[in-house]
């Protein structure tokens, strides 16, 4: 049993320690995120074993709104980690973009490469457009990450998050080097980042766009936040309520505004983050620290991009298996935990392979640490 906690821990445990500023936290936060973006596929694959109208359809698709929320929980980490790391010194732009390059293709390539071979297995579920030119257009856009952003359908349901964070890995360095932000102080950039997302929200409001993309500056907000001494953070009980709202508001379509709801969304997953990152002895930080929940964050991206087709599988051969017909909720949970683990398979495979030999090695580099950086394993959080 000691050989076998040694190997996983060889390969999942990331943080050694957990001496980094907050990575313990961050990582369990990750698997948390990438469990209910798991939780979406899940309830719109089940749905046919579910009795219509019912109780549990109800729940199935509560379930399925909830996850959604999983998404902007990553961007929030994403946006404390990359501005911190690029308001904290100069780094040249392509050696900055290299690192993003090498953090995301990789993985990524072996799962759009997997999609086509299967698009051309499979024709009557291909996206990909039948005619010569369209189809090359479309694949590029792909190659190029601009589904989500672009109103194009991405091949990978999930890369189209993959297109907001290539905007902002793009948009943070040039915004730190027009406001000369790094000769300012920490309560200007708040200002500056408030008073620039009021604009953005007023803009997607009379034409629409990305309004998700404030999960970004909620993080922003957040380091420079986490770096005033004199400001206090809210206690556990605060957390786990903001934490509540955050998961509870994607249930309000229709009611709100997608910019509002995206304003209180990344508001609230805000003060959730403050209190966890203040302190890891809270209790509420404490329960993302979970060794199984951290891991399952050190392979989240892997599992973030595989995990849909690897469910869309396993529910082809379950319907092979087993008639299509409406279930109780025993059912509906076995079958959760039984896919969560079936899908866990194929993630672990490419992350052993792929994600961590090619994505996280290397990681101890001869730079001054910042505050962010204090684990040299920190970029691993960059998805």
């Amino acid at each position: 049993m000691n050989k076998i906690s040694q190997w996983l821990e060889e390969r999942f445990e990331l943080s050694r320690g957990g001496s980094g500023h907050n990575l313990r936290v961050m990582e369990g936060m990750r698997g948390f995120a990438v469990f209910l973006v798991f939780l979406v596929h899940y309830a719109f694959l089940v749905n046919p074993w579910v009795a219509q109208p019912s109780t549990l359809h109800q729940f199935s698709d509560t379930l399925y709104k909830i996850g959604n929320a999983g998404v902007d929980l990553f961007f929030v980490l994403s946006g404390y980690l990359i501005y911190g790391s690029l308001i904290a010194r100069p780094q040249k732009f392509t050696r900055y973009m290299r690192r993003r390059i090498k953090r995301i293709y990789p993985a990524f390539l072996v799962v759009f490469a997997v999609y086509v071979f299967l698009s051309f297995l499979f024709p009557s579920e291909s996206k990909i457009p039948h005619d010569l030119a369209g189809g090359a257009a479309y694949l590029i856009a792909n190659l190029l990450l601009l589904p989500g952003i672009f109103p194009i359908e991405p091949i990978i349901t999930v890369a189209w998050s993959l297109s907001y964070e290539i905007l902002y890995y793009l948009l943070v360095p040039l915004i730190i080097i027009i406001a000369s932000l790094r000769l300012r102080s920490s309560l200007w950039r708040i200002v500056f980042f408030s008073a620039l997302t009021l604009a953005f929200l007023a803009l997607c409001t009379v034409y629409g766009g990305p309004v998700r993309l404030v999960a970004f500056v909620a993080g922003i907000l957040l380091y420079e936040v986490l770096n005033q001494q004199h400001i206090r953070a809210p206690g556990s009980g605060i957390g786990l309520l903001a934490l509540v709202v955050a998961l509870l508001m994607p249930l309000s379509t229709g009611i709100i505004s997608d910019a509002l709801k995206a304003v209180i969304i990344s508001t609230a997953f805000f003060i959730f983050c403050f209190s966890c990152f203040s302190s890891e002895r809270k209790w509420l930080a404490q329960g993302f620290c979970f060794t199984p929940l951290r891991w399952l964050g050190n392979m989240s991206y892997s599992y973030y991009l595989i995990h849909g087709l690897a469910l869309k599988f396993f529910f082809l051969v379950f319907s092979k298996a087993l008639h299509v017909s409406a279930h109780g909720a025993l059912f509906f949970f076995a079958l959760l935990a039984v896919s969560f683990a079936m899908s866990l398979i194929p993630a672990i495979i490419l992350y052993l392979i792929v994600e961590r030999p090619l994505s996280l090695a290397s990681k101890h580099l001869a730079e001054p640490s910042t505050p962010v950086e204090e684990n040299p394993l920190y970029t691993q959080y960059q998805a």
